[in-house]
């Protein structure tokens, strides 16, 4: 091998190992990318656009509009609203949906929630459920006036957290034909009460304490401080959920910074916006989405699975609790081989199906 192409290996190898110090992952650890794990694909048979629209609040929702190559755009036809798991942005697992489903035939849409990704809202990395749930509206809002989009047929796929959202949001908008969610988390129970009721009553109080503390500081000045998301270094203690979340969103499987953020804060809500989940209470009421139809997918290991077997439980018909043999909670996110897309196809053709 010449001297001139063994220095430029050895300069690129640097490089990489610089890029990935900078982006806060280990180079030494290497990533599970079994069971075809594919975040970022990309589809010839799509076309991307990026959109932007307003929410009821006025601020900006951006997102990516998927239109399938040689769709008839004279006529109108169904479409599919995709939010990406909490803390996440449209790059991680939506992007990914939103392809492989107007690879079916459907005008797709992903979004960053507000606070997150491209999306308006300040402090970055605010929770507020209530803003949420209305840019799921605002995504039926901008579908529903595209001159190639039936109104009447419009669909949610949420994934994670924002399974709990569009819910929230499909309680109050029928305009949503169709609701599927993926590896659901309700973050209302899950910030109350922890997985499995972990968490005790007086270890929620501490909560608030130090959020209500917290507000003190940033009221007069002080640094936002950040709770909760991706831990950031895996070592001898980690458990097997920060092990799930850190292959995902701290190695090159599934990390994305977005413009203006920095690895640091990627995933992390702000601490005193987060005890807001407490107040949020997706499933109440979920029955009466009936009789607009709703699936619950969730992997058969997955740590967040009590979630959608407790919405499956409280929904009214038609409902449909589909469990995928094998999965992770995280699996769901981008393993294109364990991801039911021929269910979801059948569901939404069935369900957004011209009448």
């Amino acid at each position: 091998m010449k001297k001139k192409s063994i220095i430029m290996r050895v300069l690129t190898v640097i490089a990489l190992c610089l890029v990935l110090s900078a982006t806060g992952v280990d180079a030494a650890y290497t990533p599970d990318m079994s069971n075809g794990a594919d975040n970022f694909y990309k589809s010839d048979k799509v076309t991307v656009q990026k959109v932007t629209f307003k929410n009821q609040y006025n601020m900006k929702v951006a997102g990516n509009l998927f239109i399938p190559k040689g769709l008839n755009q004279k006529t109108k036809n169904p479409a599919i609203i995709v939010g990406h798991p909490m803390g996440a942005v449209k790059e991680q697992s939506a992007n990914l949906y939103a392809t492989k489903m107007a690879e079916q035939g459907f005008v797709t849409l992903s979004l960053d929630l507000s606070f997150w990704g491209e999306s308006e809202g300040q402090p970055r990395n605010a929770v507020s459920p209530d803003i949420y749930a209305e840019d799921f509206s605002a995504a039926v809002d901008f579908l529903g006036t595209r001159p190639f989009v039936d109104r009447d047929r419009i669909g949610v796929i949420g994934i994670c957290g924002s399974g709990s959202f569009a819910i929230s949001a499909a309680k109050i908008d029928p305009r949503m034909k169709a609701i599927a969610t993926v590896s659901m988390y309700d973050m209302g129970t899950a910030n109350r009460n922890g997985l499995k009721h972990s968490q005790t009553l007086e270890q929620r109080k501490k909560i608030f304490e130090e959020a209500a503390e917290q507000r003190y500081v940033e009221f007069t000045g002080g640094k936002t401080k950040y709770t909760s998301g991706t831990v950031h270094e895996l070592n001898e203690n980690s458990t097997a959920i920060e092990r799930e979340f850190y292959d995902f969103y701290r190695t090159p499987r599934g990390e994305f910074t977005p413009k203006g953020s920095s690895p640091e804060l990627t995933t992390h809500p702000t601490l005193t916006s987060n005890v807001k989940f407490m107040n949020f209470y997706p499933f109440a009421d979920i029955e009466t989405i009936s009789p607009r139809p709703m699936l619950f997918i969730t992997g058969e290991n997955a740590h967040s699975r009590e979630f959608s077997e407790d919405a499956y439980k409280l929904a009214a018909e038609p409902k449909e609790l589909y469990i995928v043999p094998g999965a992770g909670h995280v699996d769901l996110y981008d393993r294109v081989n364990l991801i039911p897309f021929d269910k979801l196809t059948s569901f939404f053709k069935e369900n957004l199906k011209k009448k």
